[in-house]
């Protein structure tokens, strides 16, 4: 047998199910333009986690939509990448696993590549009841599939509930003895928008602010920021005011409500959202990732990320990761397996706040993977990662088009410095998501600057 020849004996199944793991929350969305716009980008992200998984052996990467030959080409040129498949299934609803199971003859094609190799894993972006249904049929097809990123069955009810604003919170007053710093914005949990409102306006009127939080929220979607002179300064005006907003979409009335404390906010500390991210083994062991900050709107939707171990001072890292630690722990002990992050807000008070966990692949696991491939474990010290997820594009361009470009800034292996385009997908949203690798700060930053100008100049 030639060594090309050999069977295949480890393989990875990665399954971006992220629309999947926001549907409940999606399908609320009264407004059937905006549930497609939500739809389309979630899935159309869908290259930035190929970008970031395609680096190791053998995968197949389970996709929603089609993932360019240009793209794939592009991704194989920068992590090298030997054995890769994109499999997306025939049918399109919104619960990508189900797809699969469904699409029976993709299905046994797969089953035919991994039959005969001594390990199987299956990932996911979320551990959701129908991951575990494509589980399941995995092993009623003969296949022993390792699923070391997703609690056991017994266990599942840690993802949501620890992924939701209203389990969080509950684990924080309950910790609050053990762990003085594992601190939330004081707030309450409340059931329907009438006591919401009434709670909501008594706040505003006291603080001159007040947020407004869904139990489960989708890209900035289910957050309200009232800041002063957002709001009647009038009590009953301020509590009609607000039960006209609430009352504007069914998942407020769908989902537990949580309203809380307007933080304010020092930018001068991780531009003051402090981001952390660890991963939880399948054998309870906890890794710390990294830490970060976020890059985040004046309405708190996900805008991005920057990794660097001087993004904080020692003081504030050292809080930030203790914090951390000890709720990976509270995770841990309850069973949840996989990745999650901790985000988190910087407060003039010189406090940090929790703010919220996602208990799944975060905004940051694909950069994160991608900064451990390309740079290498110490990325953190060695490398000032910068990184955007809605950058407009002005005009519609063609992927090839943007790389000639921006060749000049194009990442370089030999130095590790440059820009990555993380997404093809996006083009179609006229939006550019990208990751430049700078040796510091000023030197990111310079390339993110150069890099608008060439694009403002194109426009």
């Amino acid at each position: 047998m030639h060594k090309a020849d050999k069977p295949i004996n480890e393989v990875t199944l990665y399954v971006y199910n992220v629309v999947e793991d926001e549907w409940s929350f999606i399908s609320a969305l009264s407004n059937p333009i905006e549930q497609a716009k939500e739809i389309e980008s979630s899935r159309s992200s869908v290259d930035t986690f190929f970008l970031g998984y395609a680096n190791g052996s053998r995968l197949l990467f389970i996709s929603p939509i089609e993932i360019s030959r240009e793209f794939q080409d592009y991704a194989r040129a920068i992590t090298n990448y030997k054995s890769t498949e994109v499999i997306v299934p025939k049918a399109r609803t919104h619960l990508l696993c189900l797809d699969l199971i469904r699409d029976t003859e993709t299905f046994n094609r797969i089953l035919e590549q991994v039959r005969d190799c001594k390990k199987v894993t299956l990932l996911g972006y979320a551990a959701t009841p129908e991951f575990y249904e494509l589980k399941n049929a995995f092993l009623k097809a003969g296949v022993n599939v390792y699923t070391p990123e997703a609690p056991e069955i017994e266990s599942a009810w840690t993802v949501n509930f620890y992924g939701s604003k209203s389990g969080i919170r509950q684990l924080a007053q309950k910790s609050a003895a053990m762990e003085p710093d594992f601190i939330m914005p004081e707030g309450v949990i409340v059931v329907g928008t009438y006591n919401a409102a009434k709670i909501a306006a008594n706040k505003y009127i006291k603080q001159k602010g007040v947020v407004i939080k869904t139990n489960r929220g989708s890209s900035g979607n289910g957050l309200l920021i009232f800041r002063e002179n957002d709001l009647p300064n009038d009590y009953l005006e301020c509590e009609k005011k607000l039960q006209q907003i609430l009352k504007s979409e069914p998942y407020w009335e769908r989902f537990p409500i949580i309203v809380e404390d307007l933080v304010n906010i020092n930018f001068g500390v991780a531009n003051g959202y402090p981001n952390v991210e660890f991963k939880i083994q399948k054998n309870g062991r906890i890794d710390m990732l990294y830490y970060s900050s976020l890059a985040v709107t004046k309405d708190g939707a996900f805008l991005g990320i920057d990794m660097h171990e001087d993004i904080v001072n020692d003081r504030i890292a050292t809080m930030m990761v203790d914090t951390g630690y000890f709720v990976a722990e509270q995770l841990s002990s309850t069973g949840y397996r996989g990745h999650f992050d901790i985000d988190m807000i910087a407060a003039k008070n010189n406090k940090i706040y929790v703010c919220e966990t996602n208990t799944r692949n975060t905004g940051g696991t694909d950069i994160y993977k991608l900064a451990l491939s390309l740079i290498g474990k110490d990325f953190l010290s060695e490398r000032y990662t910068l990184s955007r997820t809605h950058y407009h594009l002005r005009k519609a361009m063609r992927f090839e088009e943007i790389l000639i470009h921006l060749k000049s800034l194009l990442f370089s292996k030999a130095t590790k410095e440059g820009l990555i385009i993380n997404s093809e997908s996006r083009f179609k949203q006229q939006e550019l998501i990208y990751t430049i690798f700078g040796k510091n700060k000023k030197r990111a930053y310079a390339m993110e600057e150069e890099m608008f100008k060439i694009l403002n100049n194109l426009n």
